[in-house]
């Protein structure tokens, strides 16, 4: 067999792999369907970039590979329309606290946001999907830490973390100009969670 066509039964088996997958793969689980054949990445590059153009797309989330529908074309798959529900201003800051610093503990996104958090903020972020337990952190006390799961990376379109907007980023969209709200008056003396 020639170098072209091993790369040819190479890209059409990994082709056939991720098509049929139940779940997105990471390399090691490619690799045990296909075997040991050098370095995969290369290969799997060459696939997402043939499907670019086209109705699904090859991509990778969280170091894992799948096919998904190509984004501008999701719409006509929907046989009803989605309900979108809001996340609350506490939802949004715990996932952005989780998201930069994790695996956080609950006390440390309390530290950094300033206010108590809710286990049902949690508990609506994890709902999601994109919050997951992440082991305990061996300090006293032994507090879950948290992180975000691949659901996370593939609803906001991040390969991974690192795709993040940084603080020049977060400056140049004027996110971070901008003068903090005034305190509205919570009734009773609550505080916000």
């Amino acid at each position: 067999m020639t170098d072209e066509t091993v790369d040819f039964v190479l890209t059409r088996a990994l082709e056939a792999i991720l098509f049929a997958a139940d779940a997105p793969l990471s390399l090691t689980e490619i690799t045990r369907h296909v075997g040991e054949r050098g370095d995969l990445l290369p290969t799997l590059r060459a696939l997402a970039t043939s499907y670019e153009p086209r109705g699904i797309n090859l991509v990778e989330r969280g170091g894992k590979w799948q096919f998904q529908t190509a984004p501008d074309l999701g719409h006509f798959l929907r046989t009803s329309r989605e309900t979108v529900k809001k996340l609350s201003r506490a939802g949004v800051e715990t996932l952005a606290v989780i998201a930069y610093h994790e695996p956080v503990t609950r006390p440390e996104i309390e530290e950094i946001r300033g206010v108590a958090v809710s286990g049902g903020t949690i508990d609506v972020l994890m709902e999601a999907g994109w919050v997951r337990p992440a082991g305990r952190r061996e300090t006293p006390g032994r507090p879950l830490q948290y992180a975000t799961t691949p659901e996370f990376l593939a609803h906001f379109n991040l390969t991974s973390r690192r795709d993040l907007p940084g603080m020049a980023d977060l400056k140049a969209a004027g996110l971070l100009d901008r003068e903090p709200p005034r305190e509205l008056p919570l009734p009773l003396g609550g505080r916000e969670e």
